[in-house]
């Protein structure tokens, strides 16, 4: 979403990500990978992503997934190679929700709920070109 950043905000919306986390790993985050030009926010309780219907999928289906992928070399850039960014990608796997599915909703101005879309699966995203088609309708 980083590199995407201004064709939401030229169409004048604002972009917020919710992590399943705490504030404090999310500083950590940022250190690593940031920064990003949007606030990122944590859920460490899982309330909104409970609250919104986002699904956490099985472990043994999200590691044959990572297995898979990994063995196929379909999933590429899983581990950074930079260590330090590589040190706290594996101290999320061990200490993160990594199993919750994240989505993509769209409020108007006003707060009511235009689109969504909830991912099945780390590799089942939004398309970029459908969120902005939908901005664009707005």
């Amino acid at each position: 979403m980083r590199e995407h950043y201004d064709e939401f905000s030229k169409r004048g919306y604002q972009l917020i990500v919710i992590a399943p986390s705490k504030g404090s790993f999310i500083n950590m985050f940022l250190e690593e990978f940031g920064p990003y030009p949007f606030p990122i926010l944590g859920d460490p309780a899982r309330g909104a992503y409970k609250g919104m219907g986002h699904k956490t999928m099985p472990k043994w289906k999200l590691l044959s997934k990572a297995a898979f992928g990994f063995v196929t070399g379909k999933v590429k850039g899983f581990v950074p190679e930079d260590e330090k960014q590589k040190k706290f990608v594996m101290e999320s796997m061990k200490t993160q929700d990594v199993y919750v599915q994240g989505g993509t909703w769209i409020y108007s101005s006003s707060g009511k709920v235009l689109w969504n879309h909830i991912d099945e699966s780390p590799e089942n995203h939004a398309p970029l070109a459908k969120i902005i088609e939908i901005m664009d309708k707005q």
